[in-house]
């Protein structure tokens, strides 16, 4: 019999948030030999030097020797979904050691809900090396509160690792009056070297059709073993307003097969944006997806794919296509 999603409340301690910050389980073995750069896009195998070279500079630190470190640097990979940047991300985390932690944005936003801004800052400025996975600025708050954490994690010499689809120096625009906050996003950007990235995405090569709908008798089934949760896709948009996206890990630990039933496309970008919280945490975790209804690849409306989260979207459909072909998803 399957289980659920729905009703899940899961608690994390905040000290038991800051040991979970590594990186997950599909990277887990990500190192930069196993990043395959495409020879068509040079800018692939310069990120690969670049980022090498930068993690060496953190060991430096980490070995005593300061002024030719990395500490109070920051590199931030820049490219479209698909190129490779978490894999890189990852490959730095792993690298460096355990003198890292690895997290995505919307984790250390509540790391700092959970423990205090205070406490947070001092907790990672422990380490030599902070990495944060799909940096964006989504409201004004988290604006000024991750300049500010950036900002004084580099005064300390903690050097800092980030990927996303937007230059810093354009974080938030699309979103909210991002020219009210420059001061803060210019902060930010002084913080990093961009290093770009280009080249398709490795998972589909933008080729975003997605298989035909799944009957319910196909979802039951595969959904019937123990590692397998059914829902119905409307209960399970009306139970993810109730799980803070930073738990969404712990939401869905232990799935290994998600069965969905009755899909609809999306109502409105908050339910959208949520959705697309919980489709990275599944694809971290090696998830499958089965689902019946519409297809997965018109959930996200027309205007959506327009708008300013259109990129957040875009990586999501490619994540989504990803675990509905059910075949192993690591770069060549």
């Amino acid at each position: 019999m399957s289980a659920h999603l729905v009703g899940r409340r899961p608690h994390v301690e905040p000290e038991a948030l800051i040991s979970a910050l590594v990186p997950p389980p599909h990277f887990a073995q990500a190192s930069f030999d196993t990043y395959v750069p495409d020879p068509d896009f040079p800018s692939q195998e310069a990120a690969v030097s670049e980022v090498r070279t930068f993690a060496k500079g953190v060991t430096r630190r980490g070995l005593g020797v300061l002024r030719r470190s990395s500490g109070g640097r920051g590199i931030y990979l820049d490219g479209g979904f698909g190129v490779g940047k978490t894999h890189l991300l990852a490959s730095l985390a792993r690298e460096v050691g355990d003198r890292a932690v690895f997290g995505t944005f919307v984790e250390y936003t509540h790391l700092v809900g959970a423990m205090g801004f205070q406490a947070t800052r001092a907790a990672l400025q422990e380490f030599a090396l902070v990495c944060i996975d799909e940096f964006e600025l989504d409201d004004p708050g988290d604006t000024v509160l991750m300049a500010r954490l950036m900002r004084e994690l580099a005064d300390a010499g903690v050097a800092l690792a980030a990927t996303s689809n937007t230059l810093p120096g354009s974080l938030g625009q699309g979103r909210f009056a991002a020219d009210d906050f420059k001061r803060e996003i210019q902060a930010l950007s002084s913080v990093f070297e961009v290093i770009t990235i280009d080249g398709p995405d490795y998972r589909g090569r933008g080729d975003l059709t997605f298989p035909a709908p799944a009957t319910v008798d196909q979802v039951l089934t595969a959904t019937a073993g123990d590692s397998g949760a059914c829902e119905d896709w409307a209960a399970l948009m009306e139970d993810l307003t109730h799980v803070h996206p930073s738990r969404y890990g712990a939401y869905v630990e232990g799935v290994e097969v998600l069965g969905l039933r009755g899909v609809e496309p999306l109502a409105d970008q908050g339910q959208a944006l949520r959705v697309v919280s919980l489709v990275d945490r599944l694809y971290d975790r090696d998830a499958r997806i089965v689902a019946s209804g519409h297809s997965l690849g018109d959930i996200f409306s027309a205007d959506m794919l327009r708008g300013g989260y259109r990129k957040k979207y875009y990586r999501a459909l490619s994540r989504l296509l990803a675990m509905v072909a059910g075949e192993p998803d690591h770069r060549p």
